[in-house]
Order: structure tokens, then sequence, then C-alpha cells
């Protein structure tokens, strides 16, 4: 089946008690069982170890990605937390992209670091890099594209080629794209990890995180993980998530869509100081952003001329788009990443991957693309050039 159809049907079957079309919340915290002898032969026991709702989210997840089976965390960052303890251990290397979120990077220096795990932030821009960064202890590449907030690309088969013959696990931050315009298991890597936060629910209404694994095997390794620190979905994230994933084709379309018409018309509006859209022409991975996904998203960022006090005077004066720490909801959001996603990543660093203090983070929503355009035309008009 087509993904529209499976979005909706995966992972879900009406309640078999009541008929109800809808997965039931069960809001439990452990489950009878028939006899000792017939112990978890429904397959739950306690709600930390495993829940009927946030199972029927993981198969869905799991069928949408095209992954052997699926795990679903309480938020993004533990289901990244998930990845590093199941696969790295003290004395272990990983390589992580120069250009993602600043939570990845908070956890990788600030909290792995002090077990005895060592990074190197490689630029996945380029595949040569990614191989010169290799050790005979490394363990995981993690990759992040579009990146967050720069939006560089990273070429996925050619990375998860390195992976395999090194003998590497590839984990891809999927977040930004969702399997509905980017498969990463498909080109070859073997993890791909969302913020379920962000696109699958669509509505800022949850917190969650989700890790699709290609094998039985490796998927086992995060279900122990999971069980063994708590860090499960809760029924109810999991419940309205569940209801997010039904829509999320069509509310990417739109959205992407409306991303596009925005970048367009910023790249020649005279107060703009540069634009940066995957489905612009002009970007500079243009080409492998069309080649390895099959649409470009609905995150763009943009510099104002006058500086970073005029790019701050615009994001604070800005109608209509809300000025949030959040990402791929059906409103429209504003960030500015160095006080806001990124303002943990040291400043040194920021500049040397291109995060600038001047940075405008846009999270394309729903609405009409004409109020959105006049929003930020407005508010354009009110800062210097």
């Amino acid at each position: 089946m087509g993904f529209n159809t499976r979005q909706i049907h995966a992972g879900v079957q009406p309640d078999p008690v009541t008929g109800a079309i809808l997965t039931p919340i069960y809001q439990t915290t452990t489950y009878v069982q028939e006899s000792v002898d017939e112990y978890l032969r429904k397959g739950y026991s306690y709600s930390r170890s495993a829940n009927p709702t946030v199972r029927a989210l993981e198969m869905k997840l799991a069928d949408l990605e095209g992954g052997a089976d699926c795990t679903c965390y309480g938020t993004g960052m533990a289901a990244l937390q998930a990845v590093y303890l199941a696969f790295l251990n003290a004395g272990d290397h990983a390589i992580v992209a120069d250009v993602a979120y600043g939570g990845t990077y908070r956890l990788s220096t600030k909290i792995f670091s002090r077990f005895g795990v060592s990074f190197t932030f490689a630029d996945m821009s380029r595949p040569e890099t990614v191989r010169a960064a290799l050790k005979p202890n490394t363990r995981l590449i993690l990759t992040e594209t579009p990146a967050n907030p720069t939006l560089k690309l990273t070429d996925l088969a050619a990375i998860s080629k390195i992976a395999r013959e090194a003998g590497v696990l590839h984990a891809v931050d999927n977040t930004f794209l969702t399997p509905y315009y980017q498969r990463p298991l498909e080109l070859g890597a073997d993890l791909s990890v969302h913020s379920t936060t962000k696109y699958f629910d669509g509505h800022n209404a949850t917190v969650g995180g989700a890790v699709i694994a290609k094998t039985q095997e490796l998927d086992a390794a995060l279900r122990f993980v999971m069980n063994a620190t708590g860090m499960i979905m809760s029924p109810q994230g999991a419940w309205l998530t569940l209801q997010g994933c039904k829509t999320l084709s069509v509310r990417l379309e739109r959205q992407s869509a409306n991303a596009l018409v925005i970048a367009r018309w910023l790249e020649q509006h005279p107060k703009v100081a540069q634009v940066r859209y995957p489905g612009l022409e002009s970007f500079p991975q243009h080409a492998l952003a069309k080649s390895q996904a099959t649409g470009f998203g609905a995150m763009l960022w943009f510099e104002v001329k006058g500086g970073v006090r005029a790019g701050k005077a615009l994001m604070d004066s800005v109608e209509l788009w809300s000025l949030a720490e959040n990402l791929g909801s059906v409103e429209s959001l504003i960030t500015h990443p160095v006080t806001m996603t990124h303002a943990d990543v040291e400043p040194e660093e920021r500049g040397r991957v291109g995060i600038t203090d001047g940075l405008v983070r846009l999270s394309v929503g729903m609405e009409d693309v004409e109020d959105l355009i006049g929003a930020l035309d407005e508010a354009l008009k009110r800062v210097g050039a």
C-alpha cells in the first residue's frame, strides 16, 4: 500500500472489545496475567517495558520507515540517548555531524564525554572528512540531514557505504524530512532517529522520540536500554502522535509548498542578505537534495541586512509567526538559534560551522502563504537596513 494509506492504517486496528476505530489509551501501570505458566502470553507485564498504545505507534513508524521495528521514548533526546547507551561503551569513539541540534552537541560533549566516550564533529557534507575521522575504536556515525539549523546536507548513501566498510553503525536524525520525504534505511543507514515532537505530532501537543532499526538485533539492543532506563513514551503522548501521523503527508506538502514560496520571496527582498532553503536553485547542495529526498521540507533560514540587531528586531516584532523553540507544527514558528536551540554550543564552534548570530530560522506552517509573507514584509519594513 502507498504511504498515504499506511500512515493512516499501519500498526492499528479496531479495538477487539468495542470496535472503537481509534486505538484506546491504555492508561495502566500493570497487566493481570492469566497464570504463572502463561506469564507474558499477551506481551505485556508493566508499562515501563511495553504499552499497547505505544506499541501501535512503534509499529506504524517502523512501517513508514521500512524498518524491522521501532522503539518510542519520552522525548527526542531520550531517543538519541538510547542510541548512545545501546551502542557506545567507555573507550569508544563516535563521529557526529558538525552541524546538529544543540541538544545533540550537549549530550555528546557534556554528558557522554564524562564516561569515556570520545567524539569527533566532522563535516558530513564531505565524505572524505568522515572517512579520515575514523579510528580503530569508532563505533557510531551520527548524521543529521538537513542539519539544524544551517540545513547542510549529507550524502546518506556515501556515508552509509563508509560506515559499512568500516563495520560501524550509521544513525541518521531524520526529523526534518520524515520518511515521507526521506528514508535513510533505504539509503544504507542502520538507524533512523526522530523527535516525534516535530512533524509526526505536528500540533505542538506532545514531546516524544523514536528510533527505527534496520534489524531485529539492533532493535533488541535499543529495547533493552529503553526498559532498563525507563525512557518509554507515555500512552497519552503516543495516542496523540498516532492521530498526528494520519495527516503527515498532507501537512508536509502544504508546509513545504509554503516554504518554497517564502524562500523565493525572501531571496528577492532588498533587506535580506541571504536565504538558504534546499528547494532553491541557489542552495549549494540543491542537486543532492533532489537526488536523495522526494521533497525539500518546511525549514529555511535567512539573515537580515543590518546585522544581528536588525534580525533580533524582526523576530521580536513580527506578527503571526510565533517566537518559539520548536518546529514542524501547523503553526509557523520563528527562532533565533544562537540564543535558543543552540545556546549551549560554544560561540567559536557555532561560528566555525556557520551558525551566525544573525541567523533567523523559520519553521513554516500551514497558514495562507500570503498572510505569512505579509507579516514578514511588515516586520522587515520596521527594521533598518
